[in-house]
């Protein structure tokens, strides 16, 4: 089996490294969420740092990974005896995928042995192997929010709770939690980002030497793996006696009471809902104080572990993007510092070792990242596949830092008109308003998709509506009730004599439920000249947002097809990153002629790709227009290749004399018609109480 990529020849990423660190020193950090795209070394860092951690002692035979000095009293494997033999180990490592089920994730239970044998039969899942190691989850944005949660919970308690029907079972899941994610494939909701203790935004270098050396690294680790982990064995090996070093050194580091004054002046200038954003950066500052050798806080500490904790607190809107104001953050640090040392050991020195080789030394590689990262550390000229310099040092300040404050979208202002690629007429880019409710839009009948909050959709979650027999896999969960009165007549025959049941594979029933599903919600936009007046341009990118921010809250896909000029294009292929949809509507300009049924005919399409991807998620269409056709082909055709597809035609016709054409377009789509101005007054107000 080769080795993993050293930890210390990762290139840049220096606030992830310092991130992961605290957690490793405390897990108290609350584990760590990595947003970036795609080719950033994520993987490959969390995977390099199991090896740094230091190995754990284990009961012999617990599958539960029981401490033998502290062991689990609740162990369903014990209770284990003070002189039980034990085994030392190294710190694992769990991959949880995406497409893990809940039973896998939190384990299950042998519900037929349970009701026949009453043996509680327990077979453990990743939470419990991820025991006193490294859980991690790639892409945690794409994972049902019920395994979210279920594994954030987990991770908060230190305890797993699986309830199946009657029977429970409960053992220790305490580990670092790492999650990465990409957000042009979907944010996670801000509740479950909370979740997260510490937060770090990374993206690739835009360096060329840097980016090379990336590649040399890279190059020399694939030849030979054996050998370029050999070379960097030295700085592994001081990277964990270090972090060995912090841990130990951990419950003697004191948080002066100014400190912890300023940690909630902060958290409350930054606005943050709740209190985990105080507990965290408390944690994580005594953390950074430990790996820098200090035995007290001081406003280092304070300012590093806020930087990590607050960025994906203070989202205000789904749209925003996580981010921190780091003048701000200084300037209430400012406000907030001690006249003078509230305790003799309250300033930078003592516990510091001097010189570069200490903790409180310069990073090892001299970098000053600028939010790159990769799979090495930056080199100054160093021999490609060996260390750059003696030290694994991580500074707090480097590069991977969190994302800037702009919202999606704003980074380029819209210039008023301009000429479009085509060399056509001119275009105009009107602005977006402020979002407001619309009436929930639904497709008609039951379906099958994941778990969603707008369509009637049959899974393993809502109301129990009925019962069945389960599928060759067996049964995902028991209907006791059904399954009671389908072995009730049949006792006689199977020779019952005690008060017990005798109950037979094929008594089992599961349960069918019926609550929500997501839907794949395509919006096809028209962009032509007859929608460019900017105060009605307006209005429909905000009707558009407003559908976006409720496809957001219901947990849909959605996907914008815009036509105008000579065609149509996707803007935004179907993700469930809405936010990036926000960010095309925000720049989406409008000029030309209306090819309505390019429009219509590469919506289907898209439907068509989308369909064979992801059968059960059933599509709803949203054309906004006001009907006109000025060019392209026929439309009556381009509808037909619509059919059966739930659709909703909002009217962009406006003035006195309207021409009833986005009427006449919904007719021949069978879809629901809803004049632009009436979105929003068709959502019911709350009576006033009294």
């Amino acid at each position: 089996m080769n080795p993993a990529y050293p930890f210390s020849a990762v290139v840049g990423l220096d606030d992830l490294k310092l991130a992961l660190v605290l957690n490793a020193v405390s897990p108290r950090a609350g584990g760590v969420l990595v947003r970036g795209e795609k080719g950033t070394a994520k993987s490959t860092i969390v995977r390099a740092l199991a090896a740094q951690l230091p190995p754990v002692a284990v009961v012999a035979g617990c599958r539960f990974h029981c401490d033998p000095a502290a062991p689990d009293p609740g162990c369903p494997d014990g209770p284990h005896e003070p002189d039980a033999a034990w085994v030392r180990r190294p710190a694992s490592l769990v991959e949880l995928p995406v497409g893990a089920s809940e039973d896998r994730l939190a384990g299950s239970l042998d519900l037929e042995r349970a009701l026949t044998e009453g043996v509680k039969a327990f077979e453990p899942g990743l939470l419990a192997a991820a025991h006193r190691g490294v859980l991690y989850v790639d892409e945690v944005n794409l994972l049902h929010d019920h395994l979210v949660d279920l594994l954030l919970d987990a991770a908060a308690l230190g305890v797993c709770y699986v309830e199946r029907e009657t029977v429970s079972v409960r053992h220790a899941a305490r580990f670092l939690l790492v999650g990465t994610m990409n957000p042009e494939e979907g944010e996670l909701r801000p509740q479950l980002l909370d979740r997260f203790g510490l937060t770090v935004e990374v993206r690739a270098t835009r360096e060329p030497g840097e980016r090379a050396e990336v590649v040399r690294r890279r190059f020399a680790f694939d030849a030979d793996p054996e050998g370029f982990a050999a070379r960097w064995a030295p700085e592994e090996a001081a990277l964990a006696g270090r972090i060995a070093r912090a841990r130990a050194a951990l419950p003697a580091v004191r948080l002066p009471d100014a400190r912890l004054r300023q940690i909630t002046a902060v958290c409350a200038g930054f606005e943050v809902d709740g209190l985990r954003a105080d507990l965290v950066t408390a944690h994580a500052a005594v953390a950074h104080a430990a790996w820098q050798g200090r035995d007290v806080v001081t406003r280092e500490d304070v300012r590093v572990a806020a930087r990590l904790a607050l960025p994906h607190r203070r989202r205000r809107d789904p749209f925003d993007a996580p981010g921190l104001d780091e003048r701000l953050l200084d300037d209430l640090l400012d406000q907030t510092e001690p006249d003078g040392p509230d305790d003799p050991d309250d300033r930078e020195g003592p516990g510091r070792p001097e010189g570069p080789d200490g903790p409180g030394g310069p990073p090892a590689d001299g970098s000053q990242s600028d939010g790159s990262q990769s799979d090495g550390s930056q080199s100054d000229g160093s021999r490609s596949g060996g260390p750059a310099a003696p030290s694994p040092e991580i500074s707090g300040e480097g590069g991977g830092g969190p994302a800037s404050d702009a919202p999606p979208g704003d980074g380029a202002s819209p210039t008023p008109r301009s000429e479009n690629a085509q060399g056509s007429a001119p275009e105009d880019v009107a602005a977006v308003g402020t979002p407001f409710r619309v009436p929930v839009l639904r497709v008609a009948g039951v379906g099958e998709g994941v778990a969603g909050r707008r369509s009637s959709g049959r899974g393993r979650h809502g109301r129990t509506i009925g019962a069945r027999l389960p599928g060759g896999a067996g049964p995902r969960a028991i209907d006791l009730p059904a399954t009671l009165l389908a072995a009730a007549p049949r006792q006689v025959l199977r020779g019952r004599r005690g008060p017990g049941l005798v109950l037979r594979r094929d008594d089992l029933r599961e349960p069918v439920r019926e609550g929500r599903e997501g839907n794949l919600v395509l919006f096809v936009v028209d962009a032509s000249g007859s929608m460019g007046a900017r105060r009605r341009m307006t209005a429909v990118k905000t009707a558009v947002l407003s559908l976006l921010l409720d496809a957001y809250q219901r947990r849909d896909k959605v996907g914008l097809v815009v036509f105008r000029g000579r065609g149509a294009t996707v803007a935004l292929p179907p993700t469930s990153s809405v936010e990036a949809g926000a960010a095309r509507l925000r720049s989406l300009p409008t000029g030309g002629r209306t090819p309505l049924a390019e429009g219509l005919a590469t919506a289907a399409e898209v439907l068509r790709v989308e369909r064979m991807r992801d059968p059960d998620r059933r599509p709803l269409l949203v054309v906004v227009t006001d009907g006109r056709a000025t060019s392209g082909g026929d439309v009556t055709r381009a509808a037909t290749a619509l059919a059966g597809v739930t659709s909703v035609v909002v009217d962009c016709e406006s003035g006195p004399v309207r021409l009833g054409l986005a009427g006449a377009l919904a007719l021949r789509l069978g879809a629901r018609v809803l004049p632009l101005e009436s979105l929003g007054d068709l959502v019911p107000k709350r009576r006033k109480a009294g």
